[in-house]
Formats: C-alpha cells, sequence, structure tokens
C-alpha cells in the first residue's frame, strides 16, 4: 500500500509541476489555491441540486486539481504550516460533505431511494477513510494506505457526472465510492492494527 501512495504522489508531481512553476511568479498564496477549491464545490454542488450535473463534472474536476495544487505550491514555495494542512484537511471534508449532500436533495427531489441511500452510505465512508488517516497520525502513525482515497472518490464522482446523461451512471459511481471506500476503511484498520501491535 505504501506503494500505490508513492504512485499517487509520483504521477500527481509530474502532473501538476507546470501549474506549480507557473503559480510561484505570482503572488498568489497556497490558502488563496485551498479556498477558491473550496468555493468552487460550492458552486458544483448548487449546479447539482438544480439538476446541471455535466457542467457540475466538469466544476468537480477543476475543483480536485485545485486540491491537489495548493499543497504542492506550499511545499514549492516551502510555505507549508501546520495551520495550512489543518485548513486544507478540513475544507476537503467539508468539500465531500457538501457535494454528497447536494446529490442528496437531488434525488430527494426525483426522488429515488437508491440514490438518497447511496449518496448517504458514501458520505459515511469518505467521512470514515479520512478519519482513520486523521486517527491514525494523531496516535504518531502514518495512514496512507488504502486502494480509494479522496482522488479516487474525486474522480469517479466526477465521472458519474459527466457521465449523467447515460441512466444511473452517477448511481453507480455512488456504488463503487461505497464499495471502495469501506474496502479502504478495512485496509486502513488492518495497517493501524498492525503498527500498533509492534
Amino acid at each position: 500500500m505504501t506503494n500505490l501512495s508513492e504512485l499517487r504522489q509520483t504521477a500527481a508531481y509530474h502532473f501538476i509541476q507546470p501549474a506549480v512553476r507557473l503559480l510561484a511568479r505570482t503572488p498568489i498564496t497556497p490558502s488563496a489555491l485551498t479556498w477558491f477549491g473550496f468555493l468552487l464545490t460550492i458552486g458544483a454542488t448548487v449546479l447539482i441540486t438544480q439538476g446541471h450535473l455535466l457542467v457540475a463534472g466538469v466544476v468537480v474536476l477543476i475543483a480536485g486539481f485545485f486540491d491537489i495544487l495548493d499543497g504542492a505550491l506550499a511545499r514549492h514555495l516551502n510555505q507549508t504550516t501546520r495551520f495550512g494542512a489543518l485548513l486544507d484537511s478540513t475544507l476537503d471534508r467539508l468539500s465531500d460533505g457538501v457535494l454528497l449532500l447536494g446529490i442528496l436533495v437531488l434525488y430527494a427531489r426525483e426522488p429515488s431511494t437508491a440514490g438518497i441511500l447511496l449518496a448517504g452510505v458514501a458520505l459515511l465512508g469518505s467521512l470514515m477513510v479520512s478519519y482513520l488517516r486523521a486517527r491514525g497520525e494523531a496516535l504518531g502513525i502514518e495512514c496512507q494506505a488504502g486502494l480509494f482515497t479522496r482522488p479516487e472518490r474525486v474522480v469517479v464522482l466526477a465521472l458519474g457526472l459527466l457521465l449523467s446523461q447515460f441512466d444511473y451512471a452517477l448511481i453507480v459511481a455512488l456504488a463503487i465510492i461505497v464499495v471502495f471506500s469501506f474496502i479502504t476503511v478495512g485496509q486502513r484498520l488492518v495497517h493501524l492494527w498492525r503498527q500498533t501491535k509492534k
């Protein structure tokens, strides 16, 4: 699982470095990028509740890009701070919750019992994945283990929105998020159990 985490970080590094180098020449701060990404997520949520799912999918992808970019810019400028990391993590959790609540609203209007249940369970799963990492790190244990972390959830959700013109595409995306989020919860629990047994 460590190799998977390193692979994610390496891929993200090569993908965003051109943008990081460009932004480093501007007065834009990493915290400004964090807030901008969060505001984009709020915009995407409004679009979802209004049924504009294709546009919302595009906005979710752009917001996800800014979510990766803020930390990379902070490291590039040597401006990493504990509060910056806390702000980023907090707004990430809020972004996850807001998007899935937006989908809950969408399915409550239709109404779709399956959509409501999947969005609710997806919210629980995503929060548990993040909680286990935070709890592990509070115990002094690095916990990036797991197959399905936030970037994967964002991409799958965005694809579900982008393909929403096809029947059940968003339902399938939510089901994938639910299944793999709880697989990741299990993987992180096993990882933390092994680390605490040492």
